[in-house]
This record gives C-alpha cells, structure tokens and sequence, in this order.
C-alpha cells in the first residue's frame, strides 16, 4: 500500500466528496427514463447498481481516510509560541486566531467619535468608541500574523506526516 500525506489527503478528501456528490447525482439520472408506452426501454451506458457500487466503494474509502487523517491530527503536534498543540487543536487555534482579527479590524476601523443623527428632542448624539482604534488595529495585524504563521506549521506538518491509504486510484 502506499503512503499519502497528511496534506494531500486534506486535498483527496475534497475529491472524493465531490466524486460522491457527482455519482449521487448520476444515480439520479439512471434511476428512471422516460419512454412512450410500449416502447422499448433505452440501453444504459451504466446500471444503477454499478452506481451504487461505486460510491460504496468510494464512501468506504472516505470514511477511511477520514479515520486515519483525524487519527494523525491527533497523534502529531505543532510548536507555536513555546508551545505544543496536538495538530486537531493547532487548527481551531488557527480558526479561532483569524476570529478575533476579523473582530479587531471592525474595532479598528471605528471612527474615535461620530455624531449620530437622532429623532426627538433635537439634542446632538455622539458616539464615543471606549477604546483606542489604532490599537485595535494593530492588534488584528498582530493576530492574523500569528494565525498565518500557525497556519503555515499546521501545513508543514502535514507534508511530514504519512498515512497508510492507497490513493492510486484517485490521483
């Protein structure tokens, strides 16, 4: 058997999805046809049954991919900022990091102060920001830095890491 990538079987995985999505979507066109009544039923290139087993087959595959690339997300870690993270929590850090950036450049983009156009009494609103925004700003130029950076250690991993998965057929 030969031996995959933890990154290229991220890759694999997004294929096989979509080669199931694809045979569930023939498995819908050979299912049924359309004939005038008492005509002779067309030839089909491919049964639904063949179908059927073919998408087993790749759900199966699937299912073992994912068994094995969950396993080594687990099994391996990253060092980030003096620390080891096994890889499944690298990556919610990661997701968690780009998170809080997206919230901090919002804050950051903030006006320090901005009159507000109200109804009633006539009286001027403002709206004052209880933080600095430059601050912010920075501090999500700081984050997505971190989050590129662990993004970057999660994906050099997995181009160390190997899986036991015979994946000639697909690639």
């Amino acid at each position: 058997m030969s031996n995959l990538s933890l990154a290229e079987a991220v890759k694999l995985k997004s294929v096989l999805a979509k080669r199931i999505h694809e045979l569930e979507e023939e498995m819908d066109r050979v299912a049924f046809v359309e004939v005038e009544k008492g005509s002779k039923v067309p030839k089909q290139v491919r049964s639904l049954s063949k179908v059927e087993v073919e998408i087993d087959e790749i759900r199966k595959d699937f299912r073992l991919l994912d068994k094995l690339m969950y396993r080594a997300n687990f099994e391996n870690v990253v060092n980030f900022n003096g620390e080891e993270l096994v890889i499944v929590e690298a990556i919610e850090l990661a997701t968690q990091l780009r998170a809080k950036a997206r919230k901090f450049k919002e804050f950051g983009a903030a006006a320090k102060e901005e009159h507000q156009f109200g109804y009633g009494e006539g009286l001027p609103l403002i709206k004052r920001a209880m933080f600095d925004p430059e601050e912010y700003r920075v501090k999500a130029v700081e984050l997505e830095r971190q989050a590129n950076r662990l993004s970057n250690a999660i994906n050099t991993k997995n181009y160390s890491i190997f899986l036991e998965f015979d994946s000639e057929k697909y690639f």
